[in-house]
């Protein structure tokens, strides 16, 4: 990841949306979580309860990353 994938949007499997990259770092995305998103979904992307920050989104669950956005992998 670099700081071109700034601002992508994350989508999980189904092509739901998880929330917005907003920084990159040391090539590692963090990511600013939509509100609908659960906290099973937050579970599974090891992401602990909301604190209003932005969690870091490990590399092991990115499938693909597009000109627009950021594809999971199957949580």
């Amino acid at each position: 990841m670099t700081a071109d994938d700034e601002g992508k949007t994350v989508i999980d499997e189904t092509g739901d949306e998880i929330g917005r990259v907003v920084e990159v770092e040391n090539g590692r995305a963090y990511v600013d979580p939509d509100p609908s998103v659960t906290d099973t979904v937050m579970s599974k992307l090891g992401w602990g309860s909301r604190d209003g920050g932005s969690y870091l989104l490990e590399n092991e669950a990115i499938e693909t990353v597009t000109d627009d956005e950021v594809r999971l992998r199957s949580l």
